[in-house]
């Protein structure tokens, strides 16, 4: 019986199996989860209906689950409408998951066009597609070592 918070058997195979700079993706409804991932990546589907599952709920059952390293944002071009805007409101609320879930990380945005390249990576191991219809919620985070 497991301990930690993610239950889906797809989801705990993949990352038994990954290691130490392993990339996982946690997507939004609109990121280009078919054309936009790594060359071993596997896609887990969590997209039910617009909204459910969030890149949110997603993020707090991984960070139950694995060591982080790193947690990445999907950066907005400053001539995007958006920019304009201020930081995405859901960032605010990974923040306190991250915190919650007891990591001393930053919050770290990479550059649109960037963000597409390191999912790109031979690292990239796992895409779990969501629903979520927040803009600017794509999650990249990079595993880090056990230690206990």
């Amino acid at each position: 019986m497991l301990k930690h918070q993610l239950i889906h058997p797809k989801i705990n195979e993949v990352l038994a199996r990954a290691g130490h700079h392993a990339r996982i993706l946690i997507a939004d409804g609109n990121y280009p989860v078919s054309t936009k991932k790594g060359p071993h990546a596997e896609v887990v589907s969590l997209n039910l209906s617009p909204g459910v599952v969030t890149v949110a709920q997603a993020l707090r059952a991984l960070l139950s689950a694995v060591p982080v390293d790193r947690v990445n944002t999907m950066g907005i071009p400053a001539d995007d409408p958006y920019a304009q805007q201020g930081e995405p409101p859901v960032w605010a609320e990974y923040r306190r998951l991250i915190t919650d879930a007891g990591f001393k990380l930053k919050l770290e945005p990479i550059p649109k066009w960037d963000f597409y390249e390191a999912v790109n990576s031979p690292d990239h191991v796992l895409t779990i597609q969501t629903g979520d219809q927040a803009l600017w919620a794509n999650v990249l985070l990079t595993m880090g070592c056990r230690t206990d």
